[in-house]
């Protein structure tokens, strides 16, 4: 990880990852990241020479396509690919894996259509959008339908419970997949979206309870329990599976 802010100052797509370069004013080293299986970030200091960066990532060319390849072995045990645009990629939504598609339409303003059997991509062909901004669109669609169904869940399992959460925050967090903070602002993952419907209820749920028991003591898991029976299966879910929903999309 880089040790300040930085602005991106280009963009390089190699034959297997795309580069990103970074100048870092706190940086007194070259650096360079594997974000993620395919994408490789280069952090330099200002006094160095873009030259000199891209002659020191050439000469780790063999360790960074060793990481790489060590990340996309991890993802295939897990079923996980990159996304494709080709006609042959898949997204796993709501615990499946649907084809992802582009579709060629008119208008200036992409959008995403989350179908029961596919996930389509509707952009006009004059706009030439970049791998890049294809998955930076998903993201968005996903994190906005995330938004949505958190609100519903609050909402529908709240008023069972008699609480009201004073918020909502959807974000992309690696640590928790759910928070309630004590003014009983709840944050939720919109990666529970990728899990199965019922993953996402129960993270809603446990939140919620929290407004009423603010511990993990018995009487807060008899609370959900009882607002969710059976809800074990889903932490076990989580437990088991939670690792996968990261490497789709992967935070970068």
């Amino acid at each position: 990880m880089s040790d300040a802010p930085a602005t991106p100052q280009f963009e390089l797509f190699q034959e297997d990852y795309r580069l990103v370069e970074r100048r870092s004013p706190r940086s007194r080293h070259i650096k360079v990241e594997i974000r993620s299986s395919t994408e490789v970030r280069l952090v330099y200091p200002r006094w160095v020479s873009r030259t000199q960066a891209l002659a020191f990532l050439q000469d780790r060319q063999g360790w960074v396509r060793e990481k790489l390849a060590e990340l996309r072995d991890q993802q295939a045990s897990r079923g996980v690919t990159a996304l494709r645009w080709d006609g042959q990629g898949e997204l796993l939504f709501q615990g499946r894996r649907l084809p992802l598609r582009l579709v060629p339409a008119s208008g200036l303003r992409p959008q995403v259509r989350f179908g029961p059997e596919d996930v389509s991509l509707f952009a006009a062909p004059q706009l030439g959008l970049q791998l890049r901004h294809l998955e930076l669109i998903l993201r968005r669609a996903l994190l906005q339908r995330a938004r949505q169904e958190a609100r519903q869940l609050l909402d529908q399992e709240g008023a069972r419970l008699e609480v009201q959460a004073s918020g909502l925050r959807v974000n992309d967090t690696r640590t928790q997949w759910g928070s309630c903070n004590p003014g009983g602002l709840i944050c939720l993952s919109w990666r529970l979206l990728l899990a199965p419907p019922e993953v996402f209820r129960y993270v809603a749920v446990h939140e919620l309870c929290h407004l009423v028991h603010r511990n993990h003591s018995p009487r807060f898991w008899a609370l959900v329990e009882r607002q969710m029976p059976g809800h074990d299966a889903q932490r076990e879910w989580l437990k088991e599976q939670g690792g996968m929903l990261q490497d789709w999309l992967p935070k970068g």
